[in-house]
């Protein structure tokens, strides 16, 4: 059964929709994007990616849609007509199409953003198998553009992370930069030592994770410690605990890296019960 999408203000049959060969997002990666996860057919965190993207297009000189006050709408409707009871909403936005191709920046004015959104049915994505045995990850560096903290469309490197992962019989990599770890190849690294967890400061290093704010804060609530510092690889191994968030992973706890075992090469207590605080407080919050 073909999907329902949603292009530049219609809901179309997926194998309708249509883009120019000129839109700046195929020819430049000219473009930004967000994934909210659904679970029991509502919106994970949706005002917090919505308020990222608005940071994205502010830091490209993307102009804002039309369509940006209607996205809840848009993505509720989405949800409602795929019957999508677990899974994701994908939303990017380009510069547009100028109708030829130019490095330089078309006129707002006359070229306006593609907007595309689609779904991904993904049933019991809450209760993948790896949240209750962990992941295995190694290690890669860092060879990204130097602005992660905006959340484009440029992924060729963490597609390449991620091939070099599978390769490598393991499920991730955690990229590094002059000896300390940035973040997953799409998620942000944490490590715990005792009842403090250990993670990379906010900066134009990596993304500023909607998921990370939300965990960081539950956690604090839970009267653990949060200390925002660099950490190296070696330190991770030698640490209690480790786990990675994101949109779609949630909470995911780490058992391995580079073939060295994780506290008991199990998933910790801590790591655990922050995924069921997440769940439990963000599916309240779920719209």
């Amino acid at each position: 059964m073909s999907r329902t999408v949603y292009l530049n203000g219609e809901y179309l049959p997926e194998d309708e929709a249509k883009v120019s060969i000129f839109d700046r997002g195929f020819l430049m990666a000219d473009a930004v994007y967000e994934v909210t996860s659904v679970l029991g057919g509502k919106l994970i965190d949706f005002a917090g990616h919505q308020q990222r993207l608005e940071r994205s297009l502010n830091e490209l000189d993307i102009q804002k849609p039309d369509a940006f006050d209607d996205l809840l709408e848009i993505h509720r409707e989405l949800v409602r007509v795929n019957g999508i009871e677990d899974g994701l909403v994908y939303l990017q936005v380009t510069r547009g199409s100028p109708g030829d191709r130019d490095f330089v920046f078309p006129d707002p004015a006359t070229v306006k953003p593609t907007v595309v959104l689609f779904t991904q049915s993904m049933p019991g994505l809450a209760t993948r198998p790896e949240a209750r045995d962990g992941i295995k990850i190694i290690s890669i560096e860092d060879q990204r553009w130097a602005r992660r903290d905006i959340k484009t469309v440029q992924l060729l490197y963490p597609s390449m992370g991620k091939m070099m992962a599978k390769k490598a019989g393991v499920h991730d990599a955690w990229m590094v930069q002059d000896g300390a770890v940035t973040e997953g190849t799409s998620n942000n690294a944490y490590i715990i030592r005792g009842n403090t967890i250990i993670t990379r400061a906010l900066s134009q290093d990596i993304l500023h994770g909607i998921t990370r704010a939300a965990v960081l804060r539950f956690a604090q609530e839970a009267q653990m410690l949060i200390e925002e510092r660099d950490f190296t690889i070696e330190e991770a191994i030698g640490a209690d605990e480790a786990f990675v968030t994101s949109a779609s992973a949630f909470v995911m706890p780490v058992i391995e890296i580079d073939g060295s075992v994780i506290g008991d090469g199990v998933p910790g207590g801590r790591a655990l019960r922050l995924r069921e605080i997440y769940l439990e407080e963000s599916l309240k919050a779920a719209v």
